[in-house]
């Protein structure tokens, strides 16, 4: 782009700022309830809401109140929803096995959904962390992290997700292979309609510390996931994976985290024009949340002004824990 300007005076950018109607027709990206994915939390028993700590606002569900949140979010106008498991601690195992129980907590929860809301879209997470004794999001081995036989544990994972009804997968555990092995996988099985969201830039970062509170993972974890989430410090990287991703079936694409990442989205979305999304993580929201609370920052400002960011880099939707909140504040 070559802007073309007028010296001053002839040229006063204030001009399109004076009013409110002005302001708004030179408005160049806009945010919409149908912009984002809200991310829930799901947890054994009935009628339980269980506050998560470390996010203030958000809570582990029972199903049928996750099922309840489903109806909220499509009378708000959410398009989908994205489903994380607590699991019991008792199932977690080396050998993550409950992962692709076709009976397991999530998947119980997706047939809920398309049972009682079919129109809304369910995204689930496909990573073993919930089910991992040792809080990874792959198998352990003597303190690796094996990639080969994960992706062989994800596919089934993947499709007893498809099976239970899940319309978009999301795969987090950034192993090797692993979009190619679950299209593949996806196809023979008669899934050909079934969406990979596939986190293809997934960081290594500090800001996930409450979701791990969230899932319980936080204890169990050993060690870092350095060997297979990216260096924060790389960018040419990400549209590497990216590009693997794509030529291997997924039809989307993240970036996570979002806000620390803007660059990387907008890298992403001029580089391949596909769909990029980007994960509002938990640290994100609860440094937002956090200081709306204390008074420090107008929380609702703050929350609209972070989301119309991702807008504003080129993403297509974002996974935010606000989503109920600002589609009620965009709906007026």
């Amino acid at each position: 782009m070559h802007p073309v300007l007028a010296a001053f005076p002839m040229g006063r950018f204030r001009r399109t700022r004076r009013t409110a109607s002005l302001r708004d027709l030179c408005q160049e990206v806009r945010l919409s309830a149908a912009d984002l994915i809200w991310p829930l939390f799901v947890r054994d028993g009935a009628g339980v809401r269980e506050p998560i700590g470390s996010m203030p606002g958000v809570d582990r569900l029972s199903v049928d109140l996750v099922v309840e949140a489903a109806r909220e979010a499509a009378g708000l106008g959410i398009p989908a929803i994205c489903l994380f498991p607590y699991t019991d601690p008792a199932l977690k195992t080396a050998d993550c096995r409950e992962a692709w129980n076709p009976d397991n907590l999530a998947n119980r929860a997706i047939r809920a959904i398309k049972a009682a809301v079919p129109d809304i879209a369910v995204m689930t997470d496909v990573a073993l962390d919930p089910y991992n004794a040792h809080g990874h999001d792959g198998l352990v081995v003597d303190g690796v992290i094996l990639n080969d036989e994960t992706v062989e544990a994800l596919v089934k994972m993947a499709l007893v997700q498809a099976e239970a009804g899940a319309d978009i997968l999301g795969p987090s555990d950034m192993m090797d292979g692993r979009i190619g092995a679950m299209r593949a996988a996806l196809e023979k099985a008669g899934h050909k309609d079934v969406s990979i969201l596939s986190y293809a830039a997934k960081y290594a970062s500090a800001f996930y510390g409450p979701f791990r509170d969230a899932v319980g993972a936080t204890g169990a974890l050993k060690g870092d996931k350095k060997t297979y989430q990216m260096n924060p410090a790389n960018s040419d990287e990400a549209l590497r994976l990216v590009a693997r991703d794509l030529s291997e079936g997924a039809d989307m694409v993240m970036v996570k985290p979002g806000m620390p990442y803007l660059d990387i989205c907008a890298r992403v979305k001029d580089a391949f024009g596909a769909p990029t999304f980007a994960y509002q993580v938990s640290g994100e929201y609860a440094m937002i949340k956090g200081a709306a609370l204390n008074g420090w920052i107008d929380g609702d400002k703050a929350m609209l002004e972070s989301l119309l960011a991702f807008k504003r880099a080129g993403c297509d939707g974002i996974l935010t824990y606000f989503a109920p909140a600002a589609a009620r504040l965009l709906r007026g």
